[in-house]
C-alpha cells in the first residue's frame, strides 16, 4: 500500500505545530495586561516630577505623562490615560514597575525595623543582663532600669502563664529608643 499524503497535509501539520509551540495568551489576560500597563501609567503620574525623573523612561512615555499632568478635562485626561497605556503595552514594564516599587515601597523598610525589634525584645528575654550589655552598647540613652524591671515582670507572666504584657512594653519601649 502506498502512502498517498498530500504535501499541503504535511505543511499544514507543521503550521499547527508551530501554533501549538507558541504560548496562547487568552483575550482576557490581554485586556488584564492592558489594564495593568494603564494602572501603572496613573500611578506613575502620581508621582512628582522630580521623582518622575529618577524612572528610565522612554522618551514618548515621558512626554505623554507630561502632557497628561497638564490636562485638567476629565475626558481628555481619560484619553490621554488610554494613550499612556498604549504606549506602555508596547515597550518592557518589568523595568519601569521594579524602579516604581523601589521609590514607592517602604513596607519593606519597617518590616527590616520591625524585625530588628523584635530580635532586641527576644534577645531580652533570652539572654537577659548579657543582651541589656549590647543594646545599652549600641542605645547609651536606654533605661537600664527599667529594661530590667520589665524584663523580670516578662519572667514572672511566662512562669504564671499569664498573657506577655511587659513582653509588649519592651517591644514599646524598644521601638520609642530606636526611633
Amino acid at each position: 500500500m502506498v502512502d498517498k499524503t498530500n504535501n499541503a497535509d504535511i505543511a499544514n501539520n507543521d503550521e499547527n505545530d508551530e501554533f501549538q509551540d507558541e504560548e496562547l495568551v487568552s483575550k482576557s489576560q490581554r485586556k488584564r495586561d492592558a489594564s495593568a500597563a494603564q494602572q501603572l501609567g496613573k500611578d506613575l503620574l502620581e508621582l512628582d516630577p522630580n521623582t518622575l525623573a529618577t524612572i528610565d523612561l522612554p522618551e514618548n512615555l515621558s512626554l505623554a505623562l507630561d502632557d497628561a499632568r497638564r490636562i485638567r478635562k476629565h475626558g481628555a485626561l481619560k484619553r490621554q490615560l488610554q494613550y499612556i497605556g498604549k504606549l506602555m503595552r508596547h515597550i518592557e514594564l518589568e523595568p519601569i514597575r521594579e524602579q516604581y516599587l523601589k521609590l514607592t515601597n517602604h513596607y519593606g523598610k519597617d518590616v527590616k525595623k520591625f524585625h530588628h525589634l523584635e530580635e532586641w525584645r527576644d534577645r531580652l528575654l533570652a539572654e537577659g543582663d548579657k543582651a541589656l550589655e549590647d543594646l545599652l552598647n549600641e542605645a547609651p540613652n536606654a533605661d537600664r532600669q527599667h529594661l530590667r524591671q520589665l524584663m523580670r515582670q516578662s519572667a514572672k507572666e511566662t512562669k504564671l502563664n499569664k498573657p506577655p504584657k511587659s513582653a509588649r512594653e519592651i517591644f514599646k519601649y524598644l521601638k520609642t529608643l530606636f526611633e
